[in-house]
């Protein structure tokens, strides 16, 4: 196995393995999944959403927020959960979003949020797990 840079590290055999295959896309090929289908875009229940690859949690209910984009939205991440990394594919300047733990692909994040961060995690519910309960 080659070495990563992330504390959470698998091989691709093991990532395919672990993984089901329109999450292993996501998260481990930078795949999207379509507008409006994934299971979490319309959740708003208190708890948490950890990264499906290493169950990591990026992400509270009370981050949530409706965009009307089609995917799960959120103005915020925890700390020190998410990598930034500048994204050129598809002829577009874009932020990608990383799990700072595993390096899967989460989604991207823009400056056009509601909220007081002015912030858009735009997130796969393909890279998503949900844990119900209180906010963290």
């Amino acid at each position: 196995m080659k070495e990563s840079k992330y504390p959470y590290a698998l091989s691709e055999e093991q990532w395919k393995e672990k993984l089901d295959p329109d999450s292993y896309y996501v998260l481990r090929k930078k795949g999207t999944e379509r507008p409006f289908t994934g299971q979490y875009n319309m959740h708003f229940e208190d708890g948490s959403y950890s990264c499906k690859a290493c169950g990591t949690t990026l992400f509270t209910a009370d981050q949530k927020f409706e965009s009307g984009c089609g995917w799960p939205s959120f103005d915020q991440s925890i700390e020190g959960t998410v990598e930034y990394v500048r994204d050129n594919s598809h002829g577009m300047i874009r932020t990608e979003i990383l799990c700072a733990n595993c390096g899967s692909h989460l989604g991207h994040v823009f400056d056009d949020g509601p909220t007081e961060t002015g912030r858009r995690y735009c997130v796969n519910s393909l890279s998503l797990d949900f844990e119900k309960g209180e906010d963290q």
